[in-house]
């Protein structure tokens, strides 16, 4: 709370974990897990933070993975439990709420490719944990609405594709892999049908949905939130099967620790595509950051990581070109505030804006978060490329 207070940070977004919340995942509630969640919104909001709190970032519990997780047809309704304990306990005071964080990287790495948990890799699974998430968003709309709390959104995390040549199997495999990842779950909920090409990915294995589906994912919302980090240029990889699509970086490119390229331009082309395709509907860019290496030890109380700062400065300048643009973006929210547990790379790939040393704890703020409070500050002044390094508080 120091910290974001220090930073001049006027929302927060965090997420809450189902089995703290529910330990079996549907039943009995934990009053410590409600109370802790309590505690941090009132802390928020006497700060004058505004609280944005996501119901579901990729943590489902044990006990509901034995009970076959996302590919369970029941697992909607689950979530739908979830959703409406977590309106009774905080609707009163949280006003903005993320249904499913990031569907596609739940089902890719999760379902498709074995990255993270539950490790699987079954091409008939995929298809079906995509379709029950995209439901279980319309059940926490759904009970949403019957608290009477809030706004609510889904969250996606999207990247624009382009070939990496002109050869026709990059070209496809770009044409493919934008489907397979910037559509398939903006497409069902906008539009009422998921894309055409995830036939042709999947196959056989790409099941005929019940119309009535449609009218239940599809459920009104309140705003889409991005994830952004980076483009990607495709090289088409028959060794990746089923989606065949290698990402390529130019050279000369300056890369993050991720070794995803740094493109902000693509930024603008991403947002301009979600106010062309889908009417324009409200947008927070609820992830934008990079993975930069820092200095191990902090420097007389200075972290300096000038291509953090500069990452930010850039994405946060083509945030300003699309709302001059008419995108109907109504906050930026930088991943992370601290440096935190990234998933398959534990703790190794740093994007906090705050520095962490994980052996004492101690959180230092690095010059790309000086840098940020500057720009709360000056409401974007500080954006201009000339401006100095930012002065860190004493």
């Amino acid at each position: 709370m120091a910290l974001m207070h220090a930073l001049g940070l006027d929302a927060y977004r965090f997420s809450l974990a189902w089995t703290r919340l529910l330990p079996e995942g549907t039943g009995r509630a934990n009053r410590r897990g409600l109370d802790f969640y309590s505690r941090l919104v009132d802390a928020l909001l006497e700060a004058g933070i505004r609280p944005m709190a996501t119901l579901f970032h990729w943590d489902l519990p044990a006990a509901l993975d034995d009970r076959g997780g996302w590919l369970n047809p029941d697992s909607p309704k689950w979530f739908g439990e979830l959703s409406a304990l977590a309106f009774k306990t905080l609707g009163d005071r949280v006003g903005l709420w993320c249904t499913v964080n990031e569907p596609w990287v739940i089902v890719d790495a999760g379902y498709l490719y074995g990255v993270n948990a539950p490790g699987h890799r079954n091409l008939y699974e995929a298809p079906i944990a995509a379709h029950h998430l995209l439901l279980a968003h319309g059940e926490a709309v759904r009970a949403c609405r019957a608290a009477g709390t809030g706004k609510i959104g889904l969250v996606v995390n999207l990247e624009p594709k382009e070939p990496a040549s002109e050869r026709p199997e990059d070209v496809n495999a770009t044409r493919l892999a934008d489907a397979y990842m910037n559509r398939l779950y903006l497409d069902p909920v906008y539009l009422g049908r998921y894309p055409e090409e995830m036939r042709e990915l999947f196959g056989a294995a790409w099941p005929e949905w019940p119309s009535e589906d449609f009218a239940k994912l599809g459920e009104p919302f309140d705003f889409l939130g991005i994830n952004w980090y980076t483009r990607a240029l495709t090289r088409y990889e028959p060794s990746l099967a089923p989606i065949c699509a290698a990402r390529v970086v130019p050279a000369g490119a300056t890369v993050m620790e991720t070794g995803w390229e740094v493109h902000a331009p693509s930024l603008l082309t991403t947002l301009s595509w979600v106010r062309d395709r889908y009417g324009n509907p409200p947008i927070y860019v609820t992830e934008n950051g990079g993975a930069f290496a820092d200095p191990a030890v902090a420097s007389g109380g200075r972290i300096s990581d000038p291509l953090r700062l500069r990452y930010l400065r850039e994405h946060l300048a083509v945030v300003r070109q699309a709302i001059d643009a008419g995108v109907d973006v109504r906050g930026y929210f930088v991943w992370s505030l601290l440096d935190n547990f990234e998933w398959p790379s534990g703790y190794s790939k740093r994007f906090g804006i705050v520095h962490v040393n994980f052996e004492t704890q101690q959180r230092t703020i690095k010059d790309s978060g000086w840098f940020y409070r500057d720009v709360i500050r000056t409401g974007g002044a500080s954006l201009e490329p000339d401006q100095p390094v930012p002065q860190r508080d004493a």
